[in-house]
């Protein structure tokens, strides 16, 4: 490939550049700061706290609840700006990264080496592989009439729209990353268990702090509890089991259970979903929806991701899925992908009748399995 076309945008018809090509157009845009990190890091602790203190200091239930979920949304933001050190993209400081990967995840109760095990190495390592990546992987026909009665219904729950959080409590945090059995990660490492004991310990911290503020205040315990502690972290859940889903859940983001198949159909690019909100949210959010740049190249700084997005697309026109957010778009997903036809590449209801239309099958080349 000549040098020109390096530079200038992929004709629609033409084949996709090596993933290398592609990362080297977001590379210029990935300067880490230090600086901008801890001024975001400082900017939502310090939202954290007062939010927290708001709750604890306003008298009227309703008031409580709705600050309940703005600390949540809080913890979700937090949770973020860990997400981007725990990918080593947030700081040029590896060390610093770590640890403030750790403190940046304890709002929301998330073991650090956990979650780099399996975000890090396994999701991104094989998006939408079938049998690899286990975050909202979809089942087959064959394989959901193989369930017991009990475990067929918690998954209508959970593709119903209304079960992000419950699947993320579950499924994501309480198997897989708080004390998971062997089953779950076979790996044993010191490092596992004693992030378990470190966001146990902050559990407790933040409870017994809630007891000594009812106490102070002579305020109900259980009230506070449920207030400051219960409805924050439930909504956390509810939001990262949403956007986990629409990241990767599309009527036209294929998955796959074949190795050279998924290789093939270019997986950093074809199975994420850019998701387009409103004039503000992208940035409440820290930029996170803009997810095929985050997966092209894990090394963009959320503070980079809008404009490396936007480099992506201009040349890549077409191949990206853009996804405007309306509540009726949401809803109809959840609608219509309930199982998946690996054969055919296209969503199905819980009988197995196409929901989607049949995605086209990768072409296998030479270096397909160079993902």
């Amino acid at each position: 490939m000549s040098t020109t076309s390096h530079t200038t945008p992929v004709a629609p018809g033409a084949p996709m550049p090596h993933r290398k090509i592609i990362r080297s157009w977001v590379i210029p845009i990935s300067q880490r700061s230090t600086a901008i990190a801890l001024l975001l890091s400082a900017i939502d602790f310090c939202l954290f706290g007062l939010s927290l203190a708001a709750i604890i200091w306003t008298p009227w239930i309703l008031a409580k609840i709705a600050l309940g979920v703005v600390n949540g949304f809080i913890i979700g933001r937090l949770f973020i700006l860990g997400h981007d050190a725990c990918h080593q993209a947030f700081t040029p400081n590896r060390k610093l990264n770590t640890w403030l990967g750790r403190l940046l995840f304890m709002p929301s109760l998330t073991p650090y080496s956990l979650w780099a095990v399996g975000h890090n190495v396994v999701h991104h390592g094989y998006t939408n592989l079938k049998g690899f990546d286990f975050v909202w992987q979809p089942r087959s026909l064959e394989e959901f009439r193989a369930l017991p009665c009990w475990r067929r219904q918690l998954e209508r729950v959970y593709r119903s729209g209304l079960g992000p959080g419950l699947y993320y409590m579950i499924d994501m945090w309480w198997k897989r990353m708080y004390f998971p059995s062997r089953k779950q990660m076979p790996t044993r490492r010191a490092e596992f268990m004693w992030d378990g004991v470190l966001v146990t310990a902050v559990a407790a911290i933040w409870i017994a702090g809630l007891a000594w503020a009812a106490q102070a205040t002579q305020q109900s315990f259980w009230g506070l509890f449920a207030t400051a502690f219960v409805i924050p972290l439930m909504f956390w859940k509810a939001m990262m089991g949403f956007v986990v889903y629409v990241h990767h859940t599309h009527t036209s983001v294929a998955w796959y259970e074949d190795k050279t198949t998924w290789a093939a159909a270019q997986p950093f690019v074809s199975t994420t979903v850019h998701l387009t909100f409103g004039r503000w949210w992208g940035a409440l959010l820290h930029h996170i929806m803009e997810h095929t740049a985050h997966h092209v190249d894990m090394s963009v700084p959320l503070y980079r991701l809008k404009k490396a997005q936007k480099k992506l697309e201009t040349m890549l026109p077409g191949r990206i899925v853009i996804q405007r957010f309306s509540w009726r778009w949401y809803f109809d997903t959840a609608r219509r992908c309930k199982l998946y036809d690996f054969k055919r590449l296209c969503w199905t209801d819980f009988r197995g009748r196409p929901t989607s239309k049949p995605l086209p099958m990768p072409e296998i080349s030479a270096g397909a399995t160079e993902a």
